[in-house]
């Protein structure tokens, strides 16, 4: 980067988000893996752990919508943030001292509460500030968010071999409380415009506009179809006698591959093909990827396959926002993306994982070609998302 250029994107804020997205996905990767071991040593059922899971999610589908609104009406994405996170990171210590479902439901509620929206608001902050790539390219602070994720988990491992799993809880608890930190400590200038209306008027407006429309839908199904991988893929790689250090490496390199598609493939490509184009790579990717794994578990394939997901989904996350910043109004653009992030990447998500258990269970590794076809079915909608 050219000397000017770097004193634009130092003004712009390019570091502090730097640093904003590195704590957060960081608090989320030393976290996520472990919570449901935290809970079974906690003394909870497999039951109790799906019932407490379920309720959380289910709460962050209705939270998050509702807090990207208020954000838009009241100008206020960054206190939010802010206020989100530190909530997720009071929650996650709240966790230590509690034993049995009645003691944790508390935490794991107001945990819920606090990661419903700092994931859609810190994009729309960052969108804002990067000022269509003018200031600084979104896929870089996107990408400090993946390689944190990976480094954090990978640090979770050793804090729990040191001092248990509270020293994983106490390690996000505090990433949560330093991303708090960062998201106040975010250039004033980037905010997203107020809107006056009450939320449901503002969840009608975004509904009426088609691109936005099958940009959700094309996201949840090329998504929603890394469901089966997300759950299964290691399963399906020790059965076929895979060892645990080779299946790491497999995982290890799909992130890696996501990082620098974030990082340096992702913009420039988009740039050359369009948008549009961009999704329909990302769900041809998935296809194949899917495929693949339904076909196969030769190690050469899969580390060939592996790498499609800076593809499958982090070209297809650049698209999308890229679509959603054309498509949508800039006083609704929290909402839009929080409404992206609870339905084209939550929601879908959780219907298409329910389905991979049951196909999984049916097939084994051939059920991954229903989620080949669910990726490609996202095909249909690609020449809808062109400018009018």
């Amino acid at each position: 980067m050219r000397e000017g250029a770097t004193s634009v994107a130092w003004r712009g804020g390019l570091v502090r988000f730097l640093v904003l997205y590195a704590a957060l996905y960081g608090a989320y990767g030393g976290l996520s893996p472990i919570l449901p071991g935290f809970l079974a040593a906690r003394g909870l059922t497999p039951g109790e752990i799906g019932i407490l899971l379920s309720a959380a999610g289910a709460l962050r589908l209705v939270v998050g919508p509702l807090a990207g609104s208020f954000a838009d009406r009241r100008k206020a994405a960054r206190p939010i943030l802010a206020a989100s996170v530190a909530l997720a990171g009071l929650a996650t210590l709240a966790h230590l001292p509690g034993t049995g479902f009645a003691q944790l439901l508390g935490p794991a509620l107001l945990y819920a509460l606090g990661t419903a929206a700092p994931a859609p608001l810190a994009d729309a902050l960052a969108l804002a500030a990067a000022r269509g790539g003018s200031v600084f390219q979104y896929g870089w602070v996107r990408a400090a968010g993946s390689a944190a994720f990976i480094a954090a988990t990978g640090a979770a491992g050793w804090l729990i071999a040191a001092f248990g799993l509270s020293g994983a809880l106490v390690a996000s608890g505090i990433l949560f409380t330093a991303a708090s930190g960062a998201a106040l400590a975010l250039p004033s200038g980037a905010s997203v415009a107020a809107n006056a209306g009450p939320p449901w008027l503002g969840f009608s407006r975004l509904v009426r506009v088609a691109r936005f429309r099958r940009t959700v839908l094309a996201a949840s199904l090329v998504i929603g179809a890394h469901a089966m991988h997300d759950s299964f893929a290691m399963i399906l790689w020790r059965g076929a006698g895979i060892g645990p250090g080779t299946a790491g490496l497999l995982w290890s390199e799909s992130v890696a591959a996501e990082v620098l598609v974030f990082l340096f493939a992702g913009p420039r490509l988009l740039a050359r093909i369009g948008l549009p184009a961009g999704v329909a790579v990302a769900a041809c990717a998935g296809g194949l990827r899917w495929a693949v794994l339904g076909w196969t578990t030769a190690i050469p394939y899969l580390a060939a396959v592996e790498a499609l997901h800076g593809f499958s989904f982090a070209l297809l996350h650049l698209a999308c926002l890229g679509l959603i910043e054309e498509s949508t109004p800039l006083d609704l653009r929290a909402t839009a993306l929080a409404l992206y992030g609870t339905l084209g990447l939550g929601l879908s998500g959780v219907l298409a994982t329910l389905a991979s258990g049951a196909l999984y269970g049916a097939f084994g590794a051939p059920a991954f070609w229903a989620m080949a076809g669910l990726s490609l079915a996202a095909l249909p909608l690609v020449p809808g998302l062109r400018r009018g």
